[in-house]
C-alpha cells in the first residue's frame, strides 16, 4: 500500500488533476504468472488530458523488451514500452511525463508476460489522472492574436484597448469601416496614424458625393504599406468605383496625386496581416465636375487623344484591328459624346471578331481537331484532319480567324480543305505477279474498285470515289435506275439465280455521256461509250471495297504498255464466270486497232478508243464497263489508275483476243466537271 501522504503529494503538482482510479499487472504486488496479459483503455474528455503515473515497475527485462512488456498508445500510436526494473525518481523524472494524451484524447495500455520468466516479478502500479488541458501554453495554434485566457475545459481570447474580437473570437482586429457619404472632402488614414498601424485591419471607408462630381484623392507622400521581397503586396490598400478595382497598392510609393477615380461612389479598403510594423498611408478627398475618361472603351482608340474630356466634348471610337462595336449594325467605329455624369453615350464595347463555327459538309469525314475546345474569335485557330485512313487533307490543314471575319489558311486561303479519298491503294498484297494465261481468280481485296452491275444486263463498273462509279453507257442505257443493282466488295458474284456476296449500293442517278448515241440495235459506233453512277449515300471504304485513281488527261498509251482488265464475264468454258477474274494485257498499235477483226459489219474505231489483248487472254462478254488499270497489278506498283473500260469487241469465244476499250484519260474533264456540277445541284 502506498501511503496517503505520497499520492497528496503526486496530486498537489497539478492543481486541476482528478485522480480517476487505479491501473495494475494482474496479481500485484504478489507477482504476476507466466502468460497473462492486460488490456486496458481511458479518454479524455473534451479540453482535458488524461495522464498515467506509474508508482512501481518490476518486470522481467529483455531486449527491446521482448519477452514482458508494458506498452502504452496515445490515439492508438505507441508512446512508450517498458520493462526491467525502474526506481520511483526514475519513472517520476523520465518516464511519467510522457505517459499524457492529446487533448480530448484517448491513452491504452497493455501487458503481456511470456512462458520464460525464472523467477517472479512484482509487476506494476499506478494511477490515472484526468487534468485540464492549458490551450494558452501548450497550444501554439490556439489562434488568439493578443491574450489568451485559459479555463477548465477551455480557454477565450481578449485584446488590448482600442480592439475588439473578429467574428472568429480569435483575431483581434480594429474598428475602421467608416461611412463619409455627403462629404465633399475630409482625411482618411490608416489606423493609429502616423504610428505604425494595427495588424488584422480591415478597414472599409466609403466616399459618395453628387452625380456630376467625381472624387480625387490627394496622398501623402509618407506611405509605407508592408511588401515582400519579391513584390507582392502583403497589407493591400485597394480602391474600387463602379466599374471595378482601379488598383491594388503597397510599398512606398503612393497612387498618383491627384488619384482620379471618375466616379461619385468610392471604397476604400484597407487589410493588415498580424506582422509588422509599418506606418500606412493618409489621403485627402476632394471633388471635381465630372469628366469622361480617355479610354471609351477597351481595344480601341480615340480621335481627338486627349487626357480627359468635359461635357458636350464628342470623339470618334476606332476599334482595334481584329474587332468590332456591337450595336444595330456592326461597325469599326463610331462617334459618342461625353455627359455631364462622366460617362460616354452611346458606349459600344469592341469585341473581337467571331469568325464563327466553319461549315463542314463531308459527312463527318473532314473534321476540326479537337473540336470540344474550338475557339472561333480573332487570331483564334483551328485545325482539320480527316478522320478516315482511306481520305487525305486536299489544302491547308490550319486556319486562323482573321479580321475580315473569313477563316484564312496559312497560305492565305479562304476555301475550307477537303478530305479526298486515297486511290489506287491496295490493302491486300497481289497473289501472284508476272502474265496470267487466260485468267486469274482475283482474291478479295485483290482487285478493290472492281463493282458488279445486274438487271436487264450484266457487267462491271469502276469505283473512283465514295459517291461515284463509272462504267460503258451501253451497259446502262435506255432503263430506269431501278432496272440495275450495284455490288462492291466481292469476288463472289452469283449467277443462276444466286445473288452476288458483296455490299449493295444504292444508285440514285445514271448520267451518259452527252454524245454517246443510244437506241441502235445493230451498233457499230461505240464513240463516248462512258456513264457515270451516283450511289444514294456514302460509300464505307475497307480493304475490300476501295477506288481507283483517274488518268491524267491526255497521258497517252504507249504501244505495249502492261495493264490488268478484270470482270466476270465469259470464259473459255461458261458465258459467266461466278469468280472475278483478271488478266493481264498489253497495248496494241493504232494501226492493229484500226483492224478490228468484224467482217459481218463496219465498226467505228476512234481517237477515244484503244484495243488491247494477248496471245491468251482477253476481257470478254458481261465485263463491259469493267476496268482496265494500269501499270500491271503486281506487288509494289501502286497506285493504279483506270486507264480504260472495256467496250467493245469481236466474239472471245473465237479467241480473237483483242477488246476495245473506252479510252478514260479523254474522258477525266468531263468526269470532273460532271461530278462538280451535280454534286451543287
Amino acid at each position: 500500500m502506498f501511503p496517503l501522504s505520497l499520492l497528496l503529494l503526486l496530486l498537489s503538482h497539478s492543481a486541476s488533476s482528478m485522480l480517476l482510479g487505479w491501473v495494475e499487472s494482474p496479481e500485484y504486488p504478489n507477482g504476476y504468472p507466466p502468460g497473462s496479459s492486460l488490456n486496458w483503455s481511458r479518454c479524455a474528455s473534451k479540453g482535458h488530458t488524461l495522464s498515467i503515473q506509474l508508482l512501481h515497475l518490476d518486470l522481467e527485462d529483455s531486449q527491446d523488451c521482448e519477452n514482458d512488456a508494458v506498452k502504452v498508445f496515445s490515439n492508438g500510436n505507441l508512446i512508450s514500452v517498458l520493462c526491467g526494473k525502474r526506481g520511483y525518481k526514475e519513472l517520476q523524472s523520465t518516464v511519467n511525463p510522457t505517459l499524457l494524451s492529446a487533448s480530448g484524447g484517448c491513452l491504452s495500455l497493455t501487458f503481456h508476460s511470456d512462458f520464460s520468466n525464472t523467477k517472479r516479478h512484482t509487476g506494476f502500479k499506478g494511477f490515472y489522472t484526468l487534468q485540464d488541458f492549458d490551450e494558452c501554453v501548450n497550444d501554439e495554434d490556439n489562434g488568439c492574436t493578443q491574450f489568451c485566457h485559459n479555463y477548465i475545459g477551455g480557454y477565450h481570447c481578449s485584446c488590448r484597448h482600442g480592439y475588439h474580437l473578429d467574428v472568429d473570437k480569435h483575431t483581434c482586429t480594429v474598428g475602421c469601416t467608416e461611412d463619409l457619404s455627403g462629404q465633399n472632402e475630409g482625411d482618411i488614414s490608416s489606423p493609429s496614424w502616423p504610428a505604425s498601424y494595427a495588424e488584422n485591419a480591415k478597414c472599409q471607408y466609403t466616399l459618395s458625393v453628387g452625380a456630376t462630381l467625381q472624387l480625387e484623392l490627394h496622398f501623402n507622400q509618407v506611405f509605407d504599406v508592408e511588401q515582400s521581397l519579391d513584390g507582392q503586396c502583403i497589407d493591400i490598400l485597394r480602391i474600387e468605383n463602379h466599374s471595378g478595382t482601379l488598383g491594388s497598392f503597397c510599398g512606398n510609393t503612393p497612387p498618383p496625386s491627384p488619384f482620379l477615380t471618375h466616379s461619385h461612389h468610392v471604397q476604400i479598403h484597407f487589410t493588415s496581416d498580424g506582422y509588422g510594423t509599418n506606418k500606412g498611408f493618409s489621403l485627402a478627398f476632394r471633388t471635381r465636375d465630372k469628366v469622361c475618361p480617355a479610354v471609351v472603351t477597351s481595344d480601341s482608340t480615340v480621335t481627338p487623344q486627349r487626357a480627359e474630356y468635359r461635357r458636350g466634348e464628342t470623339v470618334t471610337v476606332t476599334c482595334d484591328l481584329g474587332h468590332v462595336a456591337k450595336s444595330q449594325d456592326t461597325q469599326t467605329r463610331y462617334d459618342t459624346t461625353c455627359q455631364d455624369i462622366g460617362v460616354w453615350t452611346p458606349n459600344h464595347k469592341c469585341e473581337p471578331v467571331d469568325c464563327g463555327y466553319p461549315e463542314i459538309l463531308e459527312d463527318g469525314i473532314l473534321q476540326l481537331v479537337d473540336s470540344e475546345n474550338t475557339q472561333t474569335k480573332y487570331k483564334d485557330q483551328i485545325q482539320f484532319h480527316c478522320s478516315s485512313k482511306y481520305y487525305t487533307l486536299d489544302g491547308d490543314d490550319t486556319y486562323t480567324c482573321s479580321a475580315s471575319g473569313d477563316w484564312v489558311s496559312s497560305s492565305g486561303k479562304t476555301e475550307m480543305p477537303k478530305c479526298i479519298e486515297v486511290c489506287g491503294k491496295l490493302e491486300r498484297h497481289i497473289a501472284s505477279t508476272g502474265r496470267i494465261l487466260g485468267g486469274k481468280d482475283a482474291t478479295l481485296g485483290e482487285i478493290p474498285w472492281q463493282l458488279l452491275v445486274t438487271g436487264r444486263r450484266r457487267g462491271g463498273a469502276t469505283l473512283i470515289s465514295d459517291r461515284w462509279a463509272v462504267t460503258a453507257a451501253h451497259v446502262v442505257e435506255g432503263d430506269k435506275v431501278t432496272s440495275y443493282r450495284l455490288y462492291g466488295g466481292l469476288v463472289d458474284g452469283g449467277r443462276g439465280g444466286t445473288l452476288p456476296k458483296g455490299v449493295a449500293l444504292d444508285i440514285d442517278r445514271i448520267i451518259i455521256h452527252p454524245n454517246y448515241i443510244q437506241g441502235t440495235a445493230d451498233r457499230t459506233n461505240f464513240n463516248h461509250d462512258i456513264a457515270l453512277i451516283r450511289f444514294s449515300s456514302r460509300v464505307n471504304f475497307g480493304p475490300n471495297l476501295l477506288p481507283v485513281c483517274l488518268p491524267e488527261p491526255n497521258r497517252g498509251l504507249v504501244e505495249g504498255e502492261q495493264g490488268t482488265v478484270s470482270g466476270w464475264g465469259g470464259t473459255e468454258t461458261e458465258a459467266i464466270s461466278a469468280s472475278l477474274k483478271y488478266a493481264h494485257i498489253g497495248v496494241y498499235s493504232t494501226a492493229e486497232c484500226e483492224n478490228t477483226g468484224i467482217t459481218t459489219k463496219r465498226m467505228i474505231f476512234t481517237s477515244n478508243m484503244f484495243c488491247a489483248g494477248s496471245p491468251t487472254a482477253d476481257s470478254c462478254r458481261r465485263d463491259s464497263g469493267g476496268p482496265l488499270v494500269m501499270p500491271m497489278l503486281s506487288e509494289g506498283n501502286e497506285p493504279y489508275y483506270l486507264t480504260g473500260i472495256v467496250s467493245w469487241g469481236a466474239s472471245c469465244r473465237k479467241r480473237n483476243f483483242k477488246g476495245y476499250y473506252v479510252k478514260v484519260e479523254n474522258y477525266v474533264g468531263w468526269i470532273k466537271e460532271t461530278i462538280n456540277t451535280a454534286e451543287q445541284s
